[in-house]
């Protein structure tokens, strides 16, 4: 979290041993869970304030794309896209599966078969919970790599993405967000024993990772030779952020780029690397749908609503808060 500014001091998770464990985990592909959770109270521009309607901001209108999604609605009638979901009898959530306390699968558990656990796993198992009820089986989750995270939502492999997905105005123009659930920024990691002092001058001849489909690359590819030098090498773009901190442990490439809040998950992973500097730009997580389904995008919106008052800070002191530090609560809300 930029604004928050995340720290820096991490407790260790197992480094390179631990790792190779969630690779092969990493082989399993798809969970169906159980879920839990929460409803109600509409708004227009702070949570729970109003009813507005409108439509999904254009991309080309974006501004502040955090403050671009549809007004919460609790509804007296379903519209197409959920009674869609309720007929099916499940939600299907695409996920990832190797993100240290977001979503992943256990490396510690004895079982071939871990569950799935983390924040967004946690907020993911609301919605259902809420959307189709509690009872077995309610979600269906699909692990996705990072670039792959837009086009399964247009082709609807899945009902929505909920996957460390930063909001931003570029993402506008394919998918609709929800309003924002988790703030980061993006942030450098590297080598504790490193030169490298953050995104800056220090980059100059480093060999850079970062993750397909990903701001992280974006932003690299904007910076080039204007706020980084450009003798730094972007050129090592992998399918999952995990990947990049395998190629740093292996000597690879000699930094990674990535949102802070992923980073300091990688480094409790591995306690021979650390955040390097401070997170370089504001960014907001949220759960990513199909442009046209408002019905499901102002449901999300309303249970995101009661959810941050009731769930969000237990989610994050039972996944984050050992890797991250004391939170400020989950980020402030504005609708179009």
């Amino acid at each position: 979290m930029n604004a928050r500014r995340l720290r820096t001091s991490l407790r260790g998770w197992g480094g390179v041993g631990a790792m190779a464990v969630v690779c092969a985990l990493a082989a399993v592909f798809a969970l169906l869970l159980p879920v839990s959770q929460s409803r109600e109270s509409s708004g227009t521009g702070v949570d729970g304030q109003g009813v507005a309607r409108g439509e999904q901001a254009k991309a080309e209108d974006c501004v502040d794309p955090q403050d671009q999604s549809l007004a919460p609605d609790s509804g007296p009638q379903d519209g197409e896209t959920i009674q869609r979901i309720k007929k099916n009898g499940y939600l299907t959530v695409g996920v990832d599966q190797n993100s240290y306390r977001f979503g992943y699968r256990d490396p510690n558990s004895t079982s071939a078969s871990a569950k799935l656990e983390g924040f967004d796993i946690d907020l993911a198992q609301a919605i259902a919970d809420e959307i189709v009820g509690k009872k077995e089986n309610n979600v269906h989750f699909k692990a996705i790599p990072t670039n792959e995270r837009i086009p399964a939502i247009q082709d609807g492999k899945v009902d929505m993405v909920v996957r460390t997905m930063t909001i931003n105005c570029k993402r506008l123009e394919d998918v609709a967000f929800s309003s924002p659930y988790f703030e980061t920024g993006q942030q450098v990691l590297a080598p504790k024993k490193s030169d490298i002092k953050g995104y800056d001058d220090t980059l100059a001849g480093k060999r850079i990772c970062s993750a397909s489909g990903s701001i992280a690359l974006e932003k690299l590819q904007d910076d080039l030779g204007k706020v980084i030098p450009k003798s730094a090498d972007i050129s090592t773009v992998v399918p999952n952020q995990l990947d990049c901190l395998v190629r740093l442990q292996l000597g690879e490439v000699d930094a990674v780029v990535t949102d802070g809040a992923l980073a300091a998950s990688q480094a409790a992973q591995d306690p021979t690397v650390q955040l390097k500097g401070e997170p370089f730009t504001d960014e907001y997580y949220g759960v990513a749908m199909k442009k046209d389904a408002t019905d499901l995008i102002r449901r999300v919106n309303q249970i995101l609503v009661d959810y941050r008052k009731a769930d969000w800070q237990k989610s994050y002191d039972t996944w984050l808060a050992g890797t991250l530090g004391e939170s400020d609560g989950p980020p402030p809300v504005q609708y179009k």
